[in-house]
């Protein structure tokens, strides 16, 4: 398999910009109907995700042992689509069909079969994750049981999960709202899992944002809504084992799995008497984006957690200012720590890039990233991660 020709025939087609997801869908939908149903009404924030994400994953296949975890969990939370293993070749022959009209003469029986081959190993990876889960539910309804605005954009959903539904702390979720169908985005819960099933999300408005808007102006208390299956495992903590000393760079609602990990890390102090140290640094824009010191009030006075709040746009604010990522840097070094990181796109590359030169080493530098595990252009994010909205992570492969 070449992949050098993978990642420059993706490239070239990439350069066709909206056409190419144009074609592939309609190559997809003429040529299976049946799936038409799978996907949202309004193709408007969908119709690049899943040619993008297929893209670029089967291009960088060569990173497949690397990612297989998450490549195991988008087939596991693909079933909430009713994706189906029939469902795989008639989306990998759409896609190949869109490569081979875009690139013409360009398209050779040797890259036709390089492409193929790509492409049957992240389709058999996502499969056998499905299938390994089959006793298990697609998809958990909940009851919307409180709303509140935190903010000029920013509002917290709970809801009440119908059944147990197990997940770790800095994991997310997926969540489609009786407003929107079909749309699935991500979320963090803002805290450990609890006894009562409940469950908090932080929603930061975004621009654009199909699901944000609804979540925080239409969602009301008694709404049905459905969750996916959990995903990710970059955020959070290995239960069996000793846990490192953390710094948690968090941007916007980024600040949600962290709040859960918090919760954890509490646990842990409390039951065994001893636990890491956490350092906690909070970046907004404007200071009204403090919005989870409420949450972060639980922890005040504990010897094991510091905290520093930062903001970057406003000249007036008397605390710290500045972009996150450098001001966390700078108050290393952070020796034998693991950097947690969580926020828009570009601010967890430009943190990670500043932690690395400071010294932090890359391998314990972690942030999640979704839809494309080779891009930080993720999902929904916007400026968020722990509500992921605008870019986002989608959602997964995008169906």
């Amino acid at each position: 398999m070449d992949i050098d020709a993978l990642k420059r025939t993706w490239a070239q087609v990439s350069a066709h910009g909206d056409a190419v997801p144009g074609y592939f869908y309609a190559h997809l939908f003429l040529a299976h109907p049946e799936v038409r149903d799978m996907f949202p009404v309004t193709m408007a924030t969908q119709r690049d995700r899943l040619v993008r994400a297929l893209g670029r994953m089967v291009s960088n296949v060569d990173n497949l042992p690397e990612v297989v975890g998450y490549i195991e969990d988008l087939g596991r939370d693909h079933r909430k689509f009713g994706a189906l293993a029939d469902h795989y070749p008639a989306v990998g022959a759409s896609l190949l069909a869109t490569l081979k009209h875009f690139l013409g003469s360009g398209w050779t029986a040797e890259l036709a079969s390089d492409w193929a081959e790509a492409y049957g190993l992240i389709a058999t990876t996502m499969i056998t994750a499905a299938e390994a889960v089959e006793s298990q539910p697609a998809t958990w309804g909940a009851e919307v049981i409180a709303t509140q605005r935190r903010g000029m954009d920013i509002g917290t959903v709970s809801i009440r999960v119908d059944d147990d539904y197990e997940y770790r702390p800095g994991q997310s979720v997926t969540l489609e709202i009786p407003q929107r169908p079909r749309q699935w985005r991500y979320y963090s819960p803002a805290h450990a899992p609890r006894a009562d099933r409940t469950m908090d999300f932080h929603v930061q408005l975004v621009a654009g944002g199909q699901v944000s808007g609804a979540l925080l102006r239409d969602v009301r208390p008694g709404d049905r809504v459905r969750l996916g299956p959990p995903i990710g495992e970059r955020l959070t903590l290995p239960p069996d084992r000793e846990w490192p000393d953390l710094l948690l760079v968090a941007g916007g609602t980024g600040i949600a799995p962290m709040l859960a990990i918090l919760d954890q890390v509490a646990e842990r102090h409390r039951t065994m008497g001893v636990g890491p140290h956490v350092a906690l640094y909070h970046g907004v824009r404007h200071p009204w984006g403090f919005y989870a010191k409420p949450e972060l009030g639980r922890y005040e006075g504990v010897p094991w957690l510091e905290t520093e709040f930062v903001v970057s746009d406003d000249p007036s604010f008397p605390g710290r200012r500045g972009l996150i990522g450098e001001i966390a840097a700078a108050d290393g070094p952070w020796y034998g720590r693991t950097a947690l990181v969580c926020g828009s796109p570009r601010m967890v590359e430009h943190t990670a890039a500043t932690l690395r030169s400071a010294g932090v080493e890359p391998d314990r530098i972690r942030s999640e990233k979704y839809e494309d595990p080779y891009s930080q252009d993720v999902s929904d994010t916007g400026s968020q991660a722990g509500s992921r909205e605008l870019a986002q992570p989608r959602v997964g492969l995008g169906i």
